[in-house]
């Protein structure tokens, strides 16, 4: 049977004074130092005559909007749209990335034509359901496969006066992806060995619009072995990326 609060605080309390009178039968007493303590220092400003930027020298679309085009909601309800068809309206809108021999993502639009959500060989993924804009109504997060390659699409769509809005895009290889709050998590392999980078989205209410708020190189551990060479190469945003398979970070 789970404790309860007061009693959980009363054995804390006899534990610890349980434990300061064993420490003290075998110890002679007295204070002893644990070592020079490190200074604190507060941030240090770098440069402060630089003129302060009025605006920002790369386009990070972090407030990206887009109304999808030719998919209807019927009653407003988010899930009785069909994933496959919102891929579709998304090769359609932009043909340049799926079609033609140069296009990047050409294998996606192939597989696409007679896609069925589930169906073996579609490059849609399992699509999930949550509210991530608070409104009380389940938003969509959905992922495809970008083929060639290795690379998948993560796309959050919600619903806006009877219309399907795409209100946050992403493509990486892919380590996890992760829905906790308001907040979309993508984690994604770095070329340092044990590191990944951690991408988070989270949804305000201003912009209307899922914002990377978070933006982190985190260790995973394991692994000693000195940078290897991307795989791939993510292009889907102009933003300077700090290694080939983060574009958008």
């Amino acid at each position: 049977m789970p404790l309860s609060r007061p009693t959980r605080t009363a054995l804390a309390v006899i534990a610890v004074v349980l434990s300061a009178a064993v420490t003290a039968c075998g110890d002679a007493g007295g204070l002893r130092g644990a070592g020079a303590a490190p200074t604190a220092n507060s941030p240090a400003r770098l440069w402060p005559e630089l003129p302060p930027a009025s605006s920002p020298a790369f386009d990070f679309d972090e407030a990206e909007r887009k109304t999808v085009k030719g998919v209807t909601v019927p009653g407003d309800d988010i899930r009785k749209v069909d994933p496959p068809a919102v891929v579709r309206a998304e090769i359609a809108a932009d043909p340049g990335d799926y079609r033609g021999d140069k296009a990047r993502y050409r294998g996606t639009a192939s597989r696409m034509v007679d896609c069925q959500e589930g169906a073996e060989g579609c490059p849609v993924l399992r699509p999930y359901y949550r509210d991530l804009t608070g409104d009380g109504h389940d938003d969509l997060t959905l992922g495809f496969r970008l083929l060639p390659g290795e690379l998948t699409a993560v796309r959050v769509y919600t619903v806006e006066e009877h219309r399907l809005v795409q209100v946050m895009s992403y493509e990486d290889a892919l380590s996890a992806v992760e829905l906790a709050g308001r907040s979309v998590i993508v984690r994604s392999p770095s070329e340092v060995a044990g590191y990944e980078y951690r991408l988070q989205w989270t949804w305000d209410a201003e912009q209307k619009a899922m914002l990377l708020t978070h933006d982190e190189m985190l260790r995973t551990g394991g692994g000693t072995q000195p940078p290897q060479e991307s795989r791939h190469q993510s292009q889907s945003s102009p933003r300077p990326s700090r290694s080939p398979s983060a574009s958008a970070r």
